[in-house]
């Protein structure tokens, strides 16, 4: 029995005079060998021809509902999807601006339901569209939830399974991909904005959108059940240290603290496990640079958010697909050093790089900062100590050591709690060594008192009462004595009452 919404092929050869001047007429016979043939091709060229169009909407329905009749509606999709793509002019899309492409790719669209008779309302039909414009000129079902800032993170496990986290909490959408050659060809189409490229003889890819958001993509045949695509997203609006004290991710006198750290040029360590908010953390340090400083980054995928006018920013390269012309971190790190910087930042620190970044904080280029994963101050540490020796470093371990107390001086953890909520829990001096362990200092921590009925954690930042710091001098050569003796003399008092 032929489906329900089988397409019309008479009334598709009258369509209106849009239709014949943007795709022009074929016979049936084309039109099926072409719906066949051409459809990855299609996708293929417009990824090439026509950079993705931020076609961005806002969903019409929450993106954790499913659609009601979804295989109705996405079978219709599909149907609809094949019959546009098998007579597109592509040259002609590729010269039309992102709102001109929308209009005519619309008004066929409109004219193919027409002619097969759908019977959908014009909700549905308007989602269709967006659908539709989605896949040709942007990144497909991702476009709603990039267009969402309440989502920290969007992770696709496949066609059929999309997740978010929303709020500290993941939860899975309605949204899927037409199949997984769809997935991998947006994939593509996002990683080849970077130059990189991801396909089964480099399956593994990092890169970023546009705005700085992370993307991470594995292809198969590592990834069983279809591409996976993982993307942690940026805030449109950057966070300050003012707007974390407002979500209680830090206390007002614990973030003044950390304002003075990033003035007078401490060597930094931001240390948490994934998804603490490490990277979100050292962009708001990085706001109280002074802006006469020339800052280098270097990122694997370019994702801060530097607002000073001199920063270089620098990015490692993957192999290309003879295996050769690779820039890992190290080759970065390592070329800061001459190009005069005043301040090296470190996206993140994963192996031997660590030791050319603690050579580069002790030779003068104070206030040099960097992330790395680790549960505590003192496990960030012994990581640091690891990467250098998995680095093939003979150096003794009490050298190491020492060499890690000369650099750093200040270790900023952050923790994401088990509701989902995201806490500095320690701001830690690394004073010196006794014998062969280093010592240390906490100036705030953060106590967990219990729960409410929700399940939200309830805690506090406390003061561990230290009211002279180890780089207390260091802020009197900056000016910043007085400022520092208040916040601290005001967080005691709090810890007090």
């Amino acid at each position: 029995m032929p489906s329900a919404f089988a397409f019309n092929e008479l009334k598709l050869l009258n369509l209106g005079n849009r239709a014949t001047t943007m795709f022009g007429k074929k016979s049936i016979s084309e039109e099926r060998t072409a719906e066949a043939a051409v459809q990855p091709v299609v996708e293929n060229e417009l990824q090439a021809a026509h950079a993705p169009v931020q076609v961005r909407k806002p969903p019409q329905v929450p993106a954790t509902a499913k659609p009601e009749n979804a295989e109705q509606y996405y079978s219709l999709k599909k149907e609809i999807f094949s019959a546009l793509i098998a007579t597109i002019d592509v040259a002609a899309l590729s010269n039309m601006d992102g709102e001109q492409a929308r209009n005519e790719i619309g008004a066929i669209i409109n004219d193919i339901v027409a002619a097969k008779k759908a019977g959908i309302s014009m909700a549905e039909q308007n989602d269709l569209l967006s659908d539709i414009c989605n896949d040709i000129l942007g990144y497909g079902p991702l476009e709603p939830l990039l267009a969402r800032d309440d989502i920290a993170d969007i992770m696709v496990n496949g066609a059929n399974q999309v997740f978010i986290e929303v709020n500290g909490r993941v939860q899975e959408t309605g949204i899927r991909f037409r199949d997984n050659e769809q997935l991998l060809n947006i994939c593509q189409r996002i990683v080849s904005q970077v130059g990189r490229r991801v396909d089964e003889s480099s399956p593994i890819c990092d890169a970023r959108l546009g705005d700085g958001s992370r993307v991470n993509v594995i292809a198969p045949p590592l990834a069983i059940d279809g591409p996976t695509l993982t993307i942690r997203k940026f805030k449109k609006e950057k966070l300050t240290l003012d707007q974390l004290v407002r979500f209680g991710s830090i206390s007002p006198e614990g973030a003044e603290v950390l304002k003075i750290i990033g003035r007078v040029r401490c060597n930094v360590l931001i240390s948490g496990g994934t998804g603490s908010g490490k990277t979100t953390l050292l962009n708001c340090l990085t706001g109280y640079i002074d802006h006469g400083e020339r800052v280098i980054t270097c990122e694997d995928a370019a994702e801060l958010q530097l607002q000073q006018p001199h920063v270089v920013r620098l990015e490692t390269r993957p192999p290309n697909i003879e295996g050769q012309g690779e820039i890992t971190m190290r080759n970065l790190v390592k070329n800061c050093l001459r190009m005069r910087p005043e301040r090296i930042i470190v996206g993140e620190v994963r192996g031997p790089e660590a030791f050319d970044l603690l050579q580069a904080m002790n030779t003068g280029h104070d206030g040099s900062m960097g992330t790395l994963h680790a549960n505590s101050p003192r496990e960030a540490m012994a990581r640091i100590e690891a990467m250098i020796t998995m680095g093939g470093s003979s150096l003794p371990a009490k050298t190491i050591r020492e060499m890690l107390v000369s650099s750093v001086d200040v270790i900023v953890q952050a923790a994401r709690l088990r509701d989902g909520s995201r806490r500095i829990t320690h701001i830690t001096e690394v004073l010196g060594m006794e014998g062969e362990v280093v010592t240390t200092q906490d100036l705030f921590v953060y106590d967990i008192l219990g729960e409410d009925e929700k399940g939200n954690i309830i805690g506090r930042h406390r003061s561990t009462g230290i009211g002279r710091p180890a780089f207390w001098d260091r802020a009197r050569y900056y000016g910043e004595e007085a400022r520092l003796a208040a916040a601290l003399d005001a967080a005691e008092l709090k810890a007090a009452a």
